[in-house]
């Protein structure tokens, strides 16, 4: 691996990471990611267990397709 290409995979992490952050920063601003149908929600009364499978589904999806589109060039 020569010097422009480690560059360039520097820079995408880069790129990926500060698009990682502000996605972390605005999650509660996001409508419907954590309140799907099939996001599985268990309330006690001293106890809440919290799985969201669908909405982890659709964001692995998205990343594949970002991931395949990068990859595809």
């Amino acid at each position: 691996m020569n010097a422009q290409n480690l560059g360039k995979l520097v820079l995408i992490i880069g790129i990926i990471l500060v698009v990682f952050g502000l996605v972390l920063m605005y999650i509660k601003k996001v409508p419907l990611i954590g309140r799907l149908p099939g996001d599985i929600i268990i309330r006690k009364e001293n106890f809440t267990f919290y799985f969201p499978i669908t909405s982890s589904i659709i964001i692995s999806l998205i990343i594949s397709l970002i991931v395949y589109l990068l990859k595809r060039r």
